[in-house]
């Protein structure tokens, strides 16, 4: 798998190089500014790309906007957003085109090589995978207002395990219930959200941003 990696910490960049070599991905451009970035992305044809949020020259969003740019020319492009910090509005502006295939995890998650190499692999897969500091940070929020304030405590718990990008049976584990009751919750939540019927996983990516809305 062909991965195009940006992250301007020299250290960093090489670490996770090393990581991503050593899983059998094959890191066809490593680059550490916003420019760099977004020729590769659309020239060596990645299959997927871990992106620093703040690149230079700005080292504010750089990495974000590389990243938005290439997936409108190339819809669809899977992209793992890295960032040092729970950035609401980075994660709403990333789901935002409804394509899925996106992630973006805090940087202190890829210490955790495992659930690091999960995540990209998800996202490469199309999948969508939000941190899960990100959804902790969400749900201590008391101001919850629109159709999510529907949702039953339980079908809460679904809809975060739903946006850290786990599966049917993934969730059934986590909460200790059947796959049957995991499907009903979710079409439960998609009922309520006003999702309609569709084998499509983006209403998945649908119900993730009414979380994130919230």
């Amino acid at each position: 798998m062909r991965v195009v990696l940006a992250e301007d910490l020299v250290l960093l960049r090489d670490g996770l190089t090393r990581t991503l070599h050593e899983f059998g991905f094959d890191v066809v451009a490593a680059v550490d500014n916003g420019p760099a970035l977004l020729h590769a992305l659309l020239h060596d044809s990645p299959d997927v790309a871990v992106v620093d949020i703040r690149l230079p020259p700005t080292h504010t969003d750089e990495g974000l906007q590389a990243a938005l740019t290439a997936r409108r020319q190339r819809p669809g492009l899977p992209i793992l957003i890295l960032s040092q910090y729970v950035e609401q509005l980075y994660a709403r502006e990333l789901l935002a085109d409804r394509a899925g295939a996106v992630g973006y995890l805090l940087k202190e998650r890829i210490t955790h090589t495992g659930q690091f190499i999960d995540a990209l692999k998800r996202v490469a897969d199309g999948g969508t995978v939000m941190d899960p500091e990100v959804i902790a940070r969400l749900l201590a929020r008391n101001d919850a207002r629109g159709t999510t304030a529907d949702l039953t405590p339980r079908e809460h718990d679904v809809l975060r395990l739903m946006a850290e990008g786990r599966s049917n049976a993934a969730i059934a584990g986590q909460l200790h219930v059947s796959d049957s009751a995991v499907t009903k919750h979710i079409a439960s939540i998609f009922g309520k959200l006003a999702l309609s019927a569709s084998e499509d996983d983006n209403r998945r990516v649908l119900a993730v941003l009414a979380y994130l809305n919230k």
